[in-house]
């Protein structure tokens, strides 16, 4: 079920943003009296799923959810209509417009892309604010993972500034930036009571840019084991827990905190444990329990804290303005992660990612703040990748522009056609090698 839900999520925001950005070349097409010959949700190699006609145009669905596409009449596009470019140039034909108006055209997509990502983030700042977790409130300190201790950090630490900036929100994403795009070589901890300063080794960079990164959680707050709700028929409750119960063993071993209950758990599924336990602050037993399949033991059980998050509101006003700042900086954020691939220092192969690496990206459950923030990241990302200049994409097509309304010389059909061919090919290249890097992962 968890497969199917991001399967969901994945198709739903392609449709949106392939749908809209095509819509960003179709109007302009249609403001300048242009023949729109095809409006397709999705490619459509061979058969449709679903298509009609209406006026000049067919609309419809293809089978192959990688993207989308206008066919506009007189124009070298990737459908590589030989027979209609060798006709006479008719007044509707892309062919026939002035270059301004062709160049709005083909920029019409990435613009509503960057208009979609900023605004969608604006609206995610107006509908639910902006949560973190101040660092001052991990007074238990962290606990760690495996990479999380690879690069020294040990349980119980509180982390105070990664590179020369203060960890102020407490979060994983927070190191992350730090490390890979500000390229981060220290940490500066407490550890019992005494700062001591942590190297980040550059192999590290890599480690936090790519899967292995991505899959752990590196690390997180501790927090004492009293549970502080239990729902009738859980496993939790079968168990025989109560509400304000607090786990202080597991088979005899001391247990101080929620993620020692958990690690140990993992380790003993379907065997028999005793856990101790103190009841209403002063009553101390013994829990004797046979561990069911896994992925049962947390449902219906919730873990007391005091963290509890900065939630900051933004009215209409506030919210578009900084939406469209914190997209300015991720977008910044991306092109300092590809000039750190340029320079060698970031791992092409553990950076990019195909489809799969975007699905995994989207949660296992359903919620729309998560689902939207994706979204306009996404369309943020389309924009920049389709301004590139390769000719399939729509950058290669404003280069050309550009270089006609420039210089008044126009390129002839057939090195248009030949540039068209390499770019398409280049891109499908590209796209084979990302998604083989995505498939030799998952094994």
């Amino acid at each position: 079920m968890d497969t199917v839900i991001r399967i969901v999520q994945v198709i739903l925001c392609l449709s949106i943003l392939v749908t809209l950005h095509e819509c960003g070349h179709f109007f302009p097409a249609r403001w300048f009296k242009t023949k729109v010959d095809k409006f397709y949700l999705f490619f459509d190699p061979w058969f449709s799923l679903f298509s009609f006609k209406r006026g000049d145009t067919e609309y419809g669905i293809g089978w192959l959810p990688l993207g989308g596409y206008v066919k506009i009449a007189g124009m070298i596009d990737e459908s590589m209509d030989k027979e209609q470019m060798e006709g006479p140039v008719q007044p509707w034909e892309f062919r026939a417009k002035p270059a301004w108006q062709r160049l709005i055209i083909m920029l019409g997509g990435v613009i509503v892309n960057f208009i979609l990502g900023f605004f969608l983030l604006g609206m995610i700042l107006w509908v639910w604010g902006e949560s973190y977790i101040p660092n001052d409130q991990i007074t238990e300190g962290i606990y760690v993972d495996s990479l999380g201790y690879e690069m020294g950090l040990r349980d119980g630490d509180k982390i105070l500034k990664v590179g020369d900036a203060d960890f102020k929100k407490f979060s994983k994403s927070t190191l992350v930036k730090a490390v890979v795009i500000n390229q981060a070589d220290h940490m500066l901890v407490n550890r019992a009571g005494k700062n001591i300063y942590l190297p980040i080794l550059p192999e590290y960079t890599n480690k936090l840019a790519g899967s292995e990164g991505k899959n752990m959680d590196l690390f997180g707050a501790r927090q004492i084991a009293i549970i502080d709700s239990i729902l009738a028929a859980s496993t939790p409750e079968m168990m025989g827990f109560k509400k304000g119960d607090q786990i202080i063993s597991f088979n005899d071993k001391p247990i101080t905190y929620k993620h020692e209950y958990e690690e140990t758990l993992y380790a003993n599924f379907e065997k028999d444990i005793k856990l101790g336990v103190i009841r209403n602050s002063r009553d101390t037993l013994n829990i004797n329990y046979t561990l069911p399949v896994k992925a049962d033991y947390k449902k219906g059980m919730g873990w007391k804290s005091d963290i509890i998050p900065n939630i900051e509101s933004y009215s209409f006003a506030e919210a578009f303005p900084l939406g469209y700042t914190k997209g300015v900086d991720f977008l910044g954020d991306q092109i300092t992660a590809f000039k750190l691939m340029f320079q060698g220092k970031l791992d092409h192969k553990e950076s990019v990612g195909s489809v799969i690496s975007i699905g995994k990206m989207f949660p296992s459950t359903w919620d729309w703040r998560q689902f939207w923030y994706m979204t306009a990241i996404l369309s943020l990302i389309l924009a920049v990748m389709n301004l590139l200049p390769i000719p399939a994409l729509d950058g290669g097509h404003v280069i050309f522009l550009l270089f006609e309304w420039i210089t008044g010389i126009k390129p002839n059909d057939k090195f248009m056609e030949y540039a068209t061919t390499a770019g398409f090919f280049i891109l499908m290249a590209l796209m084979i090698y990302v998604l083989g890097l995505d498939i030799s992962k998952l094994f």
